[in-house]
């Protein structure tokens, strides 16, 4: 594995990690509070989570051919998650 390759999955695994405690921090909000908003937020950050893991995935199954379907992919997922986020902050109440 090249060294880019290695960063890549480094940076990679990092982003998981502190999106799956984002997503599970606020599941756990949401548990002791029963605020809408806060599944929201959950669902927003398990769409940006998920986008992580199946890019990185993606890229290595693929031989990081394809990049532009991988990354359209990506962003639209990245997107979603992130629309979730501002209506958990703006509008769920």
């Amino acid at each position: 594995m090249q060294l880019t390759e290695t960063l890549y999955v480094l940076f990679s695994v990092t982003l998981v990690t502190a999106g799956l405690a984002l997503v599970a921090l606020s599941v756990r909000a949401y548990q002791r509070t029963s605020h809408r908003s806060m599944m929201f937020l959950s669902i927003g950050f398990t769409f940006i989570v998920a986008a992580a893991i199946a890019t990185t995935v993606s890229a290595f199954m693929n031989g990081f051919d394809g990049t532009l379907v991988l990354l359209t992919v990506n962003y639209l997922t990245t997107t979603i998650g992130y629309v979730f986020v501002i209506y958990s902050i703006t509008g769920s109440e």
